[in-house]
């Protein structure tokens, strides 16, 4: 059997990668690379060849800074001046390290030791339309349902320390002793919210979905631990493996055959892709999303349309444009390159798995109840004025970001 047919034929397996990238040659748009040679990558059975582990070795905001206007590339002391300061933020970023601290006494560990550090990118955004690198405005729709949103959360926080000691987790809030009389109620969207928690635990759907195995979907801009997807195609189909942090691995079906999407009734976590060759490139339309997924507020009228190619031997290139016009304003496009890793140092692929979902979530359900029980035995405070939400600072608040 062909070599290469027959490491496809066996590549599924799962795969965590857990090195820190780095990387030292300097990276171009995607409009500056020239397209490899078709023979050059191209599958035993004659269509481009995708194939491989690959993860982008730069880091670059999705959103770009009104620091830097209509400035689409940092300038090579722009990018070390970020390096240098996005160093020195993770290496003090251990926010334990006062002993003695309500962060102290909550922290668990220092979650630095977890962050793949890579150096600054070319590209000031991964938005690369519209030009200013934003995401577009919300609709008055979409307005509506964040505010609606927001004032739920607020209300749930009233009584904590984080109001009463105006922390950012409550700002447009109020501090009052009392706890709201909304505190029973349903979210207003399902899910709303909750890729930050709200400060109850009356229910799975209280947590965050990492916190209930749940992962985030697509589009898959990148994770603070590091982002992986492996590509693996046979004749008439193409499938992805993605790995982004603490067993968050998730694999995605490309149907190849031309045929419909799914009728409209039938919803999934990932989508629906269909996918179809343009040239060199993947060209995948992606609809169907279920109403419980969250992208930034869009949910069952997301459309995705993905591209991906292979540029050179080592690199892919990936464009997604997003879409929801009960969302945003106008659709938007973002831009990334990928490097293809080692098949050889990662031929060993443990299957990522969720601890948090197995083993915590029951114990933070079961703990609430405690709280509950020894505030009616009249032995603890109402679990309703305690803060869930806030704690130690966010890794994510990168100098980059």
């Amino acid at each position: 059997m062909d070599r290469r047919l027959k490491s496809t034929l066996t590549a599924m397996n799962h795969f965590s990668v857990f090195t820190m990238v780095s990387a030292f040659t300097v990276a171009t748009g995607l409009s500056a690379i020239s397209v490899a040679k078709a023979d050059e990558v191209i599958t035993p059975w004659g269509e481009p060849d995708l194939q491989g582990i690959w993860t982008d070795e730069f880091d670059a905001p999705l959103q770009r800074s009104a620091k830097f206007a209509n400035q689409e590339f940092f300038t090579a002391i722009q990018r070390e001046e970020l390096d240098k300061q996005r160093a020195a933020h993770y290496v003090s970023g251990d926010s334990r390290r006062e002993r003695g601290t309500v962060n102290d006494v909550n922290g668990t560990d220092n979650s630095t030791v977890f962050l793949s550090i890579k150096h600054t990118g070319p590209r000031t955004s991964l938005i690369v339309d519209p030009p200013n690198g934003r995401i577009p405005p919300l609709t008055p729709e979409a307005q509506r349902a964040a505010a609606a949103d927001q004032e739920f959360r607020l209300a749930l926080l009233q009584s904590t320390d984080a109001c009463k000691n105006r922390e950012p987790t409550c700002a447009g809030g109020k501090y009052d002793p009392t706890p709201s009389p909304r505190f029973a109620e349903s979210p207003p969207r399902y899910h709303t919210g909750n890729a930050a928690r709200i400060n109850r635990n009356d229910g799975p759907e209280d947590n965050a979905p990492q916190d209930r195995c749940l992962p985030s979907g697509l589009p898959e801009f990148g994770h603070f631990v590091g982002s992986f997807r492996r590509i693996v195609q046979t004749p008439g189909g193409i499938s992805m493996f993605y790995d982004v942090a603490h067993g968050q691995g998730w694999q995605r079906n490309i149907v190849m055959n031309g045929s419909p999407h799914l009728p409209a009734h039938i919803r999934q976590w990932f989508g629906d892709s269909r996918g179809r060759w343009e040239g060199n490139t993947l060209v995948v339309d992606v609809t169907n999303f279920s109403p419980k997924t969250d992208f930034f507020g869009s949910r069952e009228n997301l459309h995705l349309v993905e591209r991906w190619t292979r540029t050179r031997p080592e690199t892919l290139a990936y464009e997604v444009t997003i879409d929801d016009p009960t969302v945003w304003t106008r659709p938007w496009t973002a831009r990334q390159e990928f490097t293809r890793q080692s098949d050889q140092a990662n031929r060993i692929y443990y299957e990522p798995r969720c601890a948090e979902g197995n083993y915590a979530l029951p114990g933070q359900l079961h703990g609430r109840r405690v709280e509950e029980r020894a505030l009616a035995e009249g032995r603890g405070p109402d679990p309703r004025t305690k803060d869930i939400v806030g704690g130690p600072p966010s890794p994510r608040q990168d100098p980059l970001q």
